[in-house]
């Protein structure tokens, strides 16, 4: 990613996306501040953008919703933001469970944000950034999680193949991408203190808030 061109990160209003967004301006980045519902946070991070010297716009949008995506996407190309980077950041993770006492509700929407999201965003991304679609490059991050590794038996192993997914579509989208100018990378962080983060394994309601 270089100086002076457009990221959008996705679920950015708060925690690691947010802190994503305004490292981005303070290396030169103008950014598109997605989020899903808390518009005054996400104005929050939009306006550190501005103080940072860069551009920003908030743009709304459920990342498991095509129509969304689309829309979003759509709104960056007629105000003229050219895309050259895209932070895969947005997921939920639910209460702490065992795999015996989970629904199919709670897999379809783990899946639809932290998988199909991800799939719908990038695939965006790739029209407008692939040198195959006449783009000038750019790269995409994902964010993974240390969870695809471990698992997290007993708790959350929903959120850990859902992150699991998200390693193979990172290192196939790759190198499929190699040679038209798109880098695509994941990062795994461990637990991270933000809002869907622990006490949610101990919560009793259900958590849906995006990083």
């Amino acid at each position: 990613m270089a100086d002076g061109r457009t990221a959008l990160v996705t679920g950015a209003s708060r925690g690691i996306g947010a802190a994503c967004a305004l490292l981005l301006a303070e290396r030169g980045w103008d950014i598109a501040v997605n989020y899903a519902r808390d518009e005054a946070a996400a104005q929050r991070v939009a306006a550190g953008v501005r103080e940072r010297g860069r551009r920003a716009v908030v743009l709304q949008a459920d990342v498991a919703d095509e129509r969304a995506v689309l829309a979003m996407f759509a709104t960056l190309d007629t105000q003229g933001w050219r895309l050259a980077g895209l932070v895969n950041n947005a997921g939920i993770v639910d209460v702490k469970s065992r795999f015996d006492e989970m629904s199919t509700t709670r897999w379809r929407r783990m899946l639809d944000v932290n998988v199909f999201g991800t799939f719908l965003c990038s695939r965006e991304a790739v029209r407008r950034m692939s040198t195959a679609h006449g783009g000038a490059g750019g790269g995409i991050v994902n964010l993974a999680s240390v969870a695809s590794v471990l698992g997290a038996p007993g708790m959350y192993v929903d959120y850990a193949a859902s992150k699991g997914a998200i390693d193979a579509f990172t290192l196939g989208l790759g190198r499929e991408l190699a040679m038209e100018g798109i880098r695509v990378n994941a990062v795994r962080p461990g637990i991270i203190d933000t809002e869907i983060t622990p006490p949610a394994a101990t919560r009793t309601a259900p958590s849906r808030r995006r990083r």
